[in-house]
């Protein structure tokens, strides 16, 4: 078990000075206490996480202000981009970042990024899968055959090579599917909790280290994004993400809005009463904070970590972005690495 820095949620909506000043910030944070990782994330045209459209640029940031962290994309939408793109910007930042690299790839969220894709939002997950390998294999200083606007073959090979030899590679997993073709590749995994339990999410893991086992596969890893905010008493964590939190959340019931929009579903939240949308997003706090999230003290956490533990996670992946006031979340770190602290004093963590 180990924990890292998420980000999701920075509203990109508005031009103001210092949009990337908790990034940044928290990020020579969890660089000076040794946090394992820092993930930023691609979102397209929508205010939720729309200060993110580029992992691979925000990680370049991140390489020239901190030393050891790990700089990882969570995650590259691999169906938006050209393979040969991924390939050469993430190896400017390996070399940037003297080879502190990895990628979570994914398949997509909602089908209106796909206005930047040559593939149909249908044929997402084996696009990925396929541009997963061709990735891999440029940055091992491979060739791949790729075909042109004409039909055209060309073998391509990308520069600049990358410090490391190989691509620490992850995928952002939901289903039990995803979670077994992962296994299967000897990838890692980065899941969630924000469409189900840890109940719900315990087999999955589960059919992940099976399927790790059958394919030759050792070592790998499970990491959890979870909703974090720490602070010395409980109720006043409460009060102060009460507010922001039913904010983020009707951001992401929009979201999930979109995503049903692209499967085919007829799903319109705006159809509820505003007293109805009130109870609904109250209970979505009160449910994140019993069993969902690291919203608390580091005592009142602990017994949740060792829960996540058992059930196969090797990382918390922190995300922080959700509360909207750069003091505040900051203030709330140096509680967070008393979390990490205890776990390793307990043995929670290695």
């Amino acid at each position: 078990m180990d924990f890292s820095l998420f980000y999701f949620d920075g509203d990109g909506s508005t031009a103001q000075a210092n949009q990337y000043q908790l990034l940044i910030e928290s990020a020579k944070f969890a660089d000076r206490n040794n946090l394992v990782a820092i993930w930023t994330p691609e979102r397209h045209f929508h205010a939720f996480g729309g200060l993110y459209p580029n992992p691979s640029i925000t990680a370049a940031a991140l390489a020239m202000v901190t030393e050891k962290i790990q700089l990882r994309a969570g995650s590259v939408v691999v169906p938006l981009h050209h393979p040969v793109r991924i390939a050469e910007e993430w190896a400017v930042v390996d070399n940037l970042s003297n080879g502190r690299v990895e990628i979570a790839f994914a398949s997509g969220w909602t089908i209106d990024e796909f206005i930047l894709s040559s593939e149909p939002h249908a044929n997402r997950r084996a696009t990925m899968w396929r541009g997963i390998k061709a990735v891999q294999r440029l940055w091992r200083g491979e060739a791949y055959d790729f075909q042109d606007a004409i039909g055209r073959t060309v073998s391509a090979k990308t520069l600049p090579k990358p410090i490391q030899p190989h691509l620490p590679t992850w995928i952002a997993c939901q289903s039990s599917e995803t979670f077994m073709e992962a296994g299967k590749m000897g990838a890692n995994v980065l899941t969630s909790l924000l469409g189900g339990t840890i109940e719900e999410v315990a087999p999955k893991i589960s059919l992940y280290r099976k399927s790790l086992a059958k394919h030759g596969h050792q070592n790998g890893k499970v990491a959890l994004m979870l909703h974090t905010f720490l602070g010395e008493e409980i109720d006043e964590v409460k009060a102060k993400v009460k507010e922001p939190f039913c904010q983020y959340l009707k951001t992401h019931y929009d979201l999930l809005g979109n995503l049903a929009k692209g499967m085919g579903l007829d799903v319109n939240l705006k159809n509820f009463s505003e007293d109805d949308l009130e109870s609904l997003l109250l209970f979505g706090v009160e449910s994140f904070m019993k069993g969902r999230s690291l919203i608390g003290t580091p005592r009142s956490c602990l017994p949740f970590v060792e829960k996540i533990r058992q059930i196969g996670v090797d990382e918390i992946a922190c995300l922080i972005d959700f509360v909207p006031d750069f003091d505040s979340v900051m203030d709330s770190l140096p509680y967070l690495k008393q979390l990490r602290d205890s776990c390793q004093a307990v043995g929670v963590t290695g």
